[in-house]
């Protein structure tokens, strides 16, 4: 176990599967302790069991990002269990219902952009004061390919992606003398659970087999390559790069 990120502390939202995991386990294994927040918690629960069988300490806080009290919960919580807080992986989110713009219902418009947008704002109104503490630290919100170009039934997906971008440039601005770096990734098609829905009635794989085509290096991404860039993004090997969103998509915006 490299000891990069020793004594330090990460916290990731949505850390009870998928990219958000795989990030947590990826700090871990760099010797940080890890904050998992989500609101699922038996499958929270496993990915705080895998990072103590690695050897590192991990605690779970169930926290809907949706809302300003539990988002101040989570650090708070994460202060007065660790002491100090030096990165953040805003990662939860969610696809929503997609569609057709004309056909989609204001609900799931407010489920869509509260999550992914306001999640993220809301994550780094409370992260970014614990940091200042410590003289500074590393922020990355998970983005998409979503945010940098346009998928037909994914409008209001592809809206609070495009507005996460926005958002992490815009902080990175602010934070740019403070000692905080703001970054976000921008993944491609990831085996994650939401794929694995997006999926789930096409049988045969055909859909599948096509979208992995899209994507020029010829398969679809996996969690760990999106964990490695967030936790490179956060290293000292960054260390000039802020205001940044990192494509991990096999060559998909390329063409």
């Amino acid at each position: 176990m490299s000891n990069e990120f020793e004594g330090k502390v990460a916290l990731i939202t949505g850390g009870s599967s998928g990219i958000g995991r795989a990030t947590a386990i990826a700090f871990a294994k760099k010797g940080a302790k890890i904050v998992i927040a989500s609101r699922r918690e038996k499958e929270s629960e496993e990915t705080v069991a895998m990072i103590k069988e690695i050897g590192s300490e991990a605690i779970f806080v169930k926290t809907d990002i949706t809302q300003a009290t539990e988002v101040e919960n989570l650090v708070n919580q994460t202060i007065n269990t660790y002491n100090r807080l030096d990165y953040a992986f805003n990662n939860a989110g969610t696809e929503g219902i997609l569609g057709p713009s004309i056909e989609q219902t204001e609900e799931n418009w407010n489920q869509v952009i509260s999550t992914n947008l306001k999640g993220v704002w809301l994550s780094m109104k409370y992260q970014i004061p614990e940091m200042l503490k410590n003289g500074g630290g590393s922020i990355v919100n998970n983005a998409s390919i979503a945010g940098l170009i346009g998928f037909p039934n994914g409008s209001i997906y592809g809206a609070s992606k495009h507005g996460v971008i926005g958002l992490t440039k815009a902080v990175a601005l602010e934070q740019a003398t403070a000692g905080i770096r703001i970054n976000s990734v921008c993944p491609g098609v990831i085996q994650t659970d939401m794929v694995d829905r997006g999926f789930s009635q096409d049988d045969d794989g055909e859909a599948k087999a096509q979208i992995a085509a899209a994507h020029p290096i010829g398969r679809i991404g996996k969690p760990e390559e999106v964990a490695n860039a967030v936790v490179w993004l956060c290293s000292d090997a960054a260390s000039f790069i802020t205001g940044h969103s990192l494509t991990i998509d096999g060559g998909y915006t390329v063409q």
